[in-house]
C-alpha cells in the first residue's frame, strides 16, 4: 500500500510536526511543495468539495491577515476561494492529506492519522 501524499509547504511548523510524526511510525509518503510545485488545479475542485472551502481556507494564518480587507472580503464561495488559493497557496491550511483511501483531511491530529493508517 503506497502512503500519504502530504501537500503544504515545508518550512510550515505543523508541516514539519506531521513529516516527524509519519518518519517516527516508518510511514512512506510523498511530499508536494506548494512553494515549487503550486497548487495542483486538478485536485483543488476536488479538496473543496470534499471537504469545503471554509475548513480548507486557513483564515487564522499570516497569508491571510496579510491581505487586504478587500482581497478577504472578496472570498465567499468556493469559486473566489480556490483563486485565491491558486494565487496565494499558503492561505490553504496545513497539511492537507491525500490518503491511501483517497480520503482527505486537513491539519496535524496524531490519533486520527493513527487511526487513518491502520485502516
Amino acid at each position: 500500500m503506497a502512503g500519504p501524499l502530504l501537500y503544504g509547504i515545508p518550512n510550515c511548523d505543523t508541516v514539519k510536526r506531521a513529516r516527524a510524526w509519519l518518519a517516527a511510525q516508518g510511514v512512506d509518503y510523498d511530499f508536494h511543495d506548494y512553494k515549487k510545485a503550486g497548487v495542483p488545479a486538478a485536485e483543488l475542485p476536488r479538496w473543496l468539495a470534499a471537504l469545503g472551502w471554509e475548513k480548507v481556507l486557513n483564515r487564522a494564518g499570516t497569508t491571510w491577515r496579510k491581505l487586504d480587507e478587500a482581497q478577504r472580503a472578496a472570498v465567499v464561495d468556493a469559486g473566489s476561494a480556490a483563486a485565491l488559493m491558486q494565487a496565494q497557496p499558503s492561505v490553504i491550511k496545513r497539511p492537507l492529506v491525500q490518503w491511501p483511501d483517497g480520503s482527505l483531511s486537513v491539519g496535524f491530529d496524531a490519533a486520527d492519522w493513527a487511526r487513518r493508517l491502520k485502516g
